[in-house]
């Protein structure tokens, strides 16, 4: 392609993409090609598309692909020819042979997250959240404070539109992206204006080949945050893996960036001012009040006992959002009102009704140990039943039964995982802990041993798929079963 030239009010979008190869049509694939595709014979001088195992929709949508002249290939194991850019969908690891082999082929290999920003607006904000739990409440968080707070600001990437629709839409002054490891792996420039890192617990090694792997992947984040003026980082400091990065960071002369750190070791309450003599804080206060110390000014927000969305980790979560609202620009008052507006996202802790006083919680979500251990300190001082069950990712499981020994009432063991977990619980001299086959027989035991003003709450620690096809579905048919039981007992008052 020779010497490349830039197109004018973009971030770092060639005029000349050349011969363009995608790499599987998964949703942030597919919307990589369509956008693609209306630049061909322009900008992109060929597309050509690994799609994967073939499908009734994937085939149709390659039927129409061929005759605006794409090459769509299906069941390719290995890539053949020479292309100038590659843009990679997240399901295929970068380890893989597959991934290998477009690397040989291409100039560049990127993931669609950098892609959307490379052809986004010059002038575009960029907020990238990123961790193993958390991500997706603190992104539609930041959006709803900003959106707020005046601006027009989009929840992009895992949720929401892709980034690179949201980007052809060009109706989005702050992209809000909830960026994966996967995602974070195959980015080479991107340089958000503020990134949020919430934490960093063992996830996707098969993806990565090792948490060392998955760790550096997320902290790519950060890797251009100083070519970006102004740009922030804000790092949830009650997670040990974000404050070693932070302690290793003062030991080797400091960000080349300021940053927020929000808490410390001892949790949301702690003020990393105090503790380590840093420059910005983000913490709760006395009285429970949400405080962002930020460029040598305090805004005291809002009393945590005033949030809609409840627990220590959307505390932390609260405080992160925050952080980057205020970097960002936007007003304390504003940001504090948007705040008290914002209400909890469905499957992650979601009310799911009452049945004859007992209140039901949705955390369907909470595929993995890590999300359920926070999910239990949502409700201290009250002690839940907790619904455990699913398919079995073969985690450790002695974090979660110490921890349902101190902040739970009971647990009831469903599904696939049944036999596993209560044989792991079979040892409390604590705890209650009930057996059930299925999820709806695990409601009803935990709604006949639950007494009023008590909680029940389904926070799996396991995935769907021995009843359910995802997590979303488990927990809607939760929460249908609630409001069965609730009707039951309303016709028989």
């Amino acid at each position: 392609m020779g010497a490349r030239e830039y197109l004018e009010g973009r971030k770092l979008a060639p005029a000349n993409l050349g011969r363009v190869l995608v790499l599987g049509l998964g949703k942030s694939g597919r919307a990589v090609a369509d956008y693609c595709l209306n630049l061909l014979g322009g900008r992109v001088e060929a597309l050509a598309v690994a799609a994967g195992a073939p499908g009734a929709d994937a085939e149709a949508w390659a039927e129409t692909a061929r005759e605006r002249g794409a090459m769509v290939l299906f069941d390719h194991e290995a890539i053949e020819g020479v292309y100038d850019l590659c843009i990679a969908s997240p399901g295929i690891s970068q380890f893989s042979d597959f991934y290998g082999s477009a690397q040989a082929a291409a100039a560049e290999v990127v993931s669609e997250v950098e892609f959307a920003w490379r052809e986004s607006a010059a002038d575009a904000k960029w907020v990238a959240v990123t961790g193993t739990n958390g991500k997706t409440t603190t992104t539609a968080l930041i959006a709803h404070v900003l959106r707020h707070a005046g601006f027009d600001a989009a929840a992009v990437g895992n949720i929401g539109d892709t980034c690179i629709e949201a980007v052809a839409a060009g109706e989005t002054e702050v992209y809000v992206a909830e960026v994966s490891s996967y995602q974070l792996a195959s980015t080479r420039d991107f340089a958000p204006n503020a990134a949020v890192v919430l934490n960093i617990t063992p996830d996707h090694v098969a993806w990565h080949r090792s948490h060392e792997n998955y760790a550096a992947a997320k902290w790519k984040v950060l890797a251009n945050l100083k070519c970006t003026p102004g740009a922030m980082a804000i790092l949830v400091a009650c997670d040990e893996e974000v404050r070693a990065a932070i302690r290793a960071a003062r030991e080797a002369g400091g960000f080349p960036f300021p940053y927020v750190p929000v808490g410390t070791a001892a949790g949301a309450g702690g003020d990393m001012r105090a503790a380590c003599g840093s420059a910005n804080a983000a913490f709760r206060g006395a009285g429970g009040r949400l405080m962002v110390a930020l460029g040598g000014e305090v805004s005291e927000l809002v009393s945590v006992d005033d949030l809609q969305i409840k627990g220590s980790h959307n505390q932390a979560n609260a405080l992160a959002a925050a952080s980057a609202a205020l970097a960002l620009g936007a007003p304390a008052s504003l940001v504090a009102e948007g705040l008290l507006s914002f209400a909890p996202l469905e499957h992650r802790i979601e009310p799911a009704g009452s049945v004859a006083g007992v209140a039901c919680y949705n955390d369907s979500k909470a595929t993995n140990v890590d999300a359920t251990l926070v999910a239990l300190t949502a409700f201290l001082p009250a002690r839940p039943v907790v619904l455990l069950g699913g398919r079995d990712k073969g985690t450790d499981l002695a974090p979660l039964v110490a921890a349902c020994e101190e902040s739970a009432a009971a647990v009831v063991c469903f599904g696939e995982a049944r036999e596993r977990f209560e044989a792991a619980f079979a040892g409390s001299r604590v705890l209650r802990v009930l057996g059930a086959p299925t999820m709806e027989a695990a409601l009803d035991e935990a709604l006949a041993v639950a007494t009023p003003d008590e909680v029940v709450l389904l926070s799996p620690a396991c995935a769907s798929f021995d009843e359910f096809s995802c997590f979303e579905e488990r927990g809607d048919v939760f929460k249908k079963l609630v409001a069965a039981r609730a009707a039951a007992v309303r016709a028989g008052a």
